[in-house]
């Protein structure tokens, strides 16, 4: 213990990193990255409007009573996602109710891919960050074994000296990894709560408009 806080301070945090090589430009770019995507897609879907717990009665109302061009301003000013597919379906109101699911199925896909943005993104880094790292240390211990060959002496000093620098590739590239796999999948469970929340909305919808 005392051994790694003497460590500690003799060499900084930083100065520890850098001696990863330059492999650690890309990863340190990745991280940024992901960070970006994460704090993007995380205040977008939280600044999603959600329409208030009476929405649905009050457009069902106006259904009822046949006030089409009041409920699709009702969607227009609540402005949510289930506030646009449901007003995809009041537009398509006489065609056939395939063709309105289908409307609304459309609508639904363009507010998934507004949700997701870059997201995607975010799951790639989770998996090439790691590979990454590995790379770094795989090439690290490559030059040290070619070193060796060339001196023709196995030193303690000449395998560990150059095998902890290149080890930090790996361990900067799982780190990262788990961090933007965490915030991957965090994000995507967001998005299917808010999915699943208009998707509840369209049945009803349906619903309502089959029994009409």
């Amino acid at each position: 213990m005392i051994f790694l806080f003497q460590i500690a301070a003799e060499v900084s945090y930083l100065d520890l990193l850098m001696k990863g090589g330059w492999l650690m430009v890309p990863l340190f770019l990745l991280s940024f990255i992901s960070i970006y995507i994460f704090f993007d897609r995380f205040f977008y879907l939280w600044n999603q409007k959600r329409a208030g717990a009476d929405f649905f009665e009050k457009l069902k109302d106006l259904v009822k009573e046949g006030k089409i061009d009041a409920a699709v301003a009702l969607c227009s000013a609540t402005n949510s996602s289930e506030a646009r597919i449901l007003k995809k379906g009041i537009q398509n109101l006489g065609k056939p109710l395939r063709d309105i699911h289908e409307q609304m199925e459309m609508e639904g896909k363009l507010e998934v891919y507004k949700y997701e943005g870059n997201l995607y993104f975010l799951g790639v880094i989770a998996g090439v960050a790691p590979m990454m790292g590995f790379i770094g240390t795989i090439a690290g211990v490559i030059k040290i074994f070619y070193n060796i060959s060339l001196a023709d002496n196995i030193s303690i000093s000449l395998i560990s000296g150059g095998l902890y620098e290149k080890l930090i590739t790996s361990g900067v590239g799982l780190s990262i990894g788990i961090i933007a796999f965490v915030g991957y999948h965090y994000l995507n469970n967001r998005v299917d709560k808010l999915v699943q929340r208009w998707e509840w909305q369209s049945v009803r919808f349906i619903d309502l408009i089959n029994n009409n």
